[in-house]
């Protein structure tokens, strides 16, 4: 199932969670300034996991930014937050007023181009308060974002477009994965801003 609503009172999963999308809530001219400022003033490093034994580095890099230099741990690799840059506060306080949420720590990804992707998974790390909002933000290039029902395997795919909102909420975690497919259509950059809220 294909959805594009941009009606956010709508829930775009039919059972078990709560997944709304905003659309675009940044103007071209904004989305260029903040992805200028994020690719140039993250400290962007290729992200690692240890897979069966195996230590692999991945193409799309990654940084993990917090109110604390908070520990997050998942496919075997531990993160410390960095402290917020100017531009990521701005974008904080934006998201948190658009999803009515609040949010101490976020994690970026940087995918060069659409050969670089995310396999299936759920934000469900025991660190992360446990059906708390998460707040993805797209900067730069467009892309497919898909969902799958742990038990009965239904998806829904939706695309995230330059500088629109999706909010993760609910149950969403416990009973759904996600992923951002890879596709050779796709040869531009793109950064994704990830709010979560950790335990503290």
């Amino acid at each position: 199932m294909d959805l594009f609503s941009r009606d956010i009172k709508q829930n775009l999963l039919p059972i078990d969670g709560e997944v709304n999308y905003h659309g675009p809530i940044l103007n071209e001219d904004d989305c260029q300034f903040y992805f200028k400022q994020l690719f140039e003033t993250v400290a962007w490093k290729n992200d690692e996991a240890k897979i069966f034994g195996k230590h692999y580095i991945t193409k799309r890099k990654v940084a993990w930014y917090g109110d604390h230099d908070y520990a997050y741990t998942y496919s075997g690799s531990t993160k410390y937050a960095l402290p917020w840059t100017p531009a990521l506060k701005e974008l904080k306080h934006l998201i948190e007023k658009r999803s009515q949420s609040t949010y101490n720590a976020c994690l970026l990804n940087l995918y060069h181009d659409g050969d670089e992707g995310m396999a299936w998974h759920s934000d469900d790390e025991k660190t992360l308060l446990p059906n708390s909002a998460i707040a993805s933000l797209s900067l730069g290039a467009a892309r497919k974002f898909a969902f799958k029902h742990k038990s009965n395997k239904q998806t829904v795919s939706l695309i995230l477009e330059n500088g629109s909102l999706l909010v993760m909420k609910g149950s969403t975690q416990t009973y759904w994965l996600h992923r951002l497919p890879p596709t050779k259509k796709v040869r531009l950059p793109r950064v994704n801003l990830t709010f979560r809220t950790i335990l503290v």
